[in-house]
């Protein structure tokens, strides 16, 4: 049994944590890895410089490691061509490389309740370097037309002596095997070693398709969270928050896919825009040379991308150069401060830009059918080359959604494109309130300048889908990668894979999964549902608040016990302050009863749970989540109990024609060890 509690501090849930204090000791490493080696979970490992594995070489690592480097050091791991990596993470156990600072502010030694921090740069990155193909013109020997002896050295690493091949990736097997990766999280990495050549988050060159890369997580980076130097890697289930560059760079003709993914721009240190504070989030170059082959040539599906909303805070969403042709399906756009689309033709290092030696025009690349392949230094076989792209034409943005771009150059080259002719099923939504947006919320911090730019920090975001996201036109192909999704943006409705084991989710930023069952749902019809009718269910609809976004959501783990109680609830979309309340049942079999604009659904034996405020300043709130989430634990609980939860607040004058009482749908919650 158990008494109500107001706690906002969320206990660790139930298996999941993973204390310090049980690992059996920190492993400095300080050599090369020449043989096997499996990293364990019970020990952490310290990279005292850059370590790489070598030709020949696996590295495994087990479930629940952590890779803990001497903050500021400069610790890095690469994987060099010929040897694989295996990070084995899970939802529950996810593999985590980042600094000792950073495991300092692990509540309890728990990586899930770590604390935010502006820093970056505190060690280096993961790099895995392949042999599929690349294009690339700074190395002596290349050759314009796809060649398996085509090389180039990596961005952020350094040979040791002339010659030296660790720092080396490409060559001619698109089907290379670097090994797998998942559930892996990247935290304050990016080591500076000169001027424009620094770190990414994660760094892949001439990665090859047999290589496996789904669930990764980059925070805080200080130059792009993922970027990709040709090869046809594959990515799906990728986050990408506060890098200080571009959030995911290609280059040098990747012609690989990407699905499922969440990039939520804004800044890893007070520094320029590209080396603290967030740019572009796609840039995407052709080949370093305009006219080579191959020619990054991908598609793109389901990712959400949040910007920063002040003028300039935040660059291009999708910046293309050098012959770079890529296909975004069933994605959405918001709060960008500048253009969607940018063409910017050429990258600042030599290249020729689109239309270079007979190359297609930056119009006619947007008109053309993806199964045309350039003539100009073409591979013997460009069908069997170039295989990602299997409709459509060489660059589209079809069936996407785009909220709040207020850039006075947001659509320019978008409308030029004719990105929102009527047969790309794409909305525009005209709206600028949350109500209307395409996720379910989102909340900024006050405003702060970095590098120089206004930046509005994002501190919260529920990206499943809302409103015009929720259903798409069309969906990605099953085709072995691509999984048929029939809604826009990375998320499925009331389904997140962020929880459990991204930095985000340690962080607060972004929520748990759902729990419980809800019930006294609106239909969607909130306009047909005025004040006089009282929402009620023979006038057409449920609830009209919950129709209108005001909505409950309970998350993580409904405990009996204070070591396992994790539960909360959030009110999202509600005006004014609210009060959450606990029924021991329901009104007419859940289909509530007529109680001010909506309908009173939990009954029985209530106690009331405390109230929450959106805002102290409700005007300038219009809805959104609540800072506070209010601990749900009633009095008394018992294993196996089932109660009914509700939020009352006040209306706004906006629905009816004078402010009254709502509440949101009902949820029910089973209690459980």
């Amino acid at each position: 049994m158990k008494s109500i509690r107001t706690v906002t501090i969320l206990s660790c849930i139930a298996g999941l944590c993973l204390a310090t204090n049980v690992r059996a000791a920190e492993i400095f490493v300080t050599a090369d890895i020449a043989v096997s080696t499996t990293w364990t979970a019970d020990n952490t490992y310290n990279l005292q410089q850059q370590i790489y594995v070598l030709p020949g070489a696996t590295l495994t690592i087990e479930p629940g490691t952590v890779v803990a480097s001497t903050t500021g050091l400069g610790g890095s791991l690469a994987v060099a061509r010929g040897a694989q990596i295996f990070v084995n993470g899970t939802e529950s156990a996810p593999v985590i490389m980042t600094s000792k600072a950073d495991v300092a502010t692990w509540v309890g030694g728990n990586p899930k309740a770590g604390i935010w921090r502006e820093a970056v740069n505190e060690w280096g990155n993961l790099t895995i370097m392949g042999r599929a193909y690349i294009s690339e013109n700074a190395i002596v020997g290349n050759t314009p037309a796809p060649n398996a002896s085509n090389v180039a050295s990596m961005e952020g690493l350094v040979a040791a002596f002339p010659g030296d091949t660790k720092v080396l990736y490409g060559g001619g097997d698109d089907d290379d095997d670097s090994g797998s990766i998942r559930y892996l999280s990247l935290r304050y990495g990016g080591k500076v070693v000169a001027l424009n050549n620094e770190l990414n988050g994660l760094s892949l060159g001439g990665v090859g398709r047999g290589t496996d890369i789904d669930h990764i997580d980059i925070m805080n980076n200080v130059d792009d969270g993922i970027e990709i130097w040709g090869g046809t890697v594959n990515l799906k289930y990728v986050n990408i928050w506060n890098v200080g560059d571009d959030s995911l760079d290609v280059d040098q003709g990747w012609r690989g896919k990407a699905q499922y993914g969440l990039i939520v721009q804004g800044y890893s240190a007070d520094a320029s825009q590209g080396s603290g504070v967030g740019d572009n989030v796609f840039e995407m170059d052709g080949a370093e040379q305009s006219d080579y082959q191959p020619v990054t040539t991908s598609t793109i599906y389901n990712f959400t991308v949040i910007g920063q909303p002040a003028p300039g805070a935040g660059d291009h969403a999708m910046a293309f150069r050098d012959n770079a042709r890529v296909q975004f399906r069933n994605c959405i756009f918001m709060d960008l401060g500048d253009r969607l689309v940018s063409f910017d033709n050429i990258d600042g290092d030599g290249g020729q830009g689109y239309g270079f030696n007979g190359t297609l025009s930056w119009a006619n690349t947007w008109t053309t059918p993806f199964s045309s392949t350039s003539t100009v230094n073409a591979p013997a076989n460009p069908a069997s080359f170039y295989t990602v792209q299997t409709s459509g034409n060489l660059i589209e943005v079809t069936d996407s959604v785009m909220f709040r771009n207020l850039s006075a150059a947001a659509y320019t080259e978008a409308n030029n494109r004719s990105v929102f002719a009527a047969a790309n099923n794409n909305v525009l939504i005209a709206s600028t309130l949350d109500a209307d947006a395409p996720i379910q919320a989102i909340t900024r911090g006050a405003p702060v300048v970095k590098g120089g730019l206004t930046m509005l920090p994002v501190t919260f975001l529920d990206p499943r889908p809302k409103n015009a996201a929720l259903a798409s036109v069309g969906s990605a192909p099953n085709d072995g990668f691509f999984t048929a999704a029939g809604y826009r943006g990375g998320f499925a409705p009331r389904q997140t894979w962020l929880a459990g084991w991204t930095a985000s989710f340690a962080f607060g930023f972004t929520p748990g999964e759902e729990q419980g069952t809800s019930f006294c749902i609106g239909d969607g019809s909130g306009a047909a549902c005025p004040c006089a009718n009282n929402g009620t269910a023979g006038n057409g609809c449920a609830n009209s608040s919950f129709a209108s976004g005001a909505r409950l959501i309970a998350r993580g783990f409904p405990g009996v016990t204070n070591a396992t109680d994790s539960l909360v609830l959030t009110a999202v979309n509600i005006p004014g302050p609210g009060l959450f309340f606990q029924g021991t049942g329901q009104f007419g079999g859940g289909n509530g009863i007529p109680f001010g604009d909506g309908l009173l659904c939990a009954g029985g034996t209530i106690t009331r749970m405390g109230v929450v405020f959106p805002s102290g300043n409700a005007a300038s709130y219009p809805g959104g989540l609540t800072p506070n989430p209010i601990h749900v634990a009633g009095a008394p609980i018992a294993l196996g109990d089932v109660r009914h939860y509700q939020c009352w607040y006040r209306d706004a004058a906006v629905f009816c024609s004078a402010a009254t009482y709502n509440l949101t749908q009902g949820l029910t919650i089973t209690w459980q060890p």
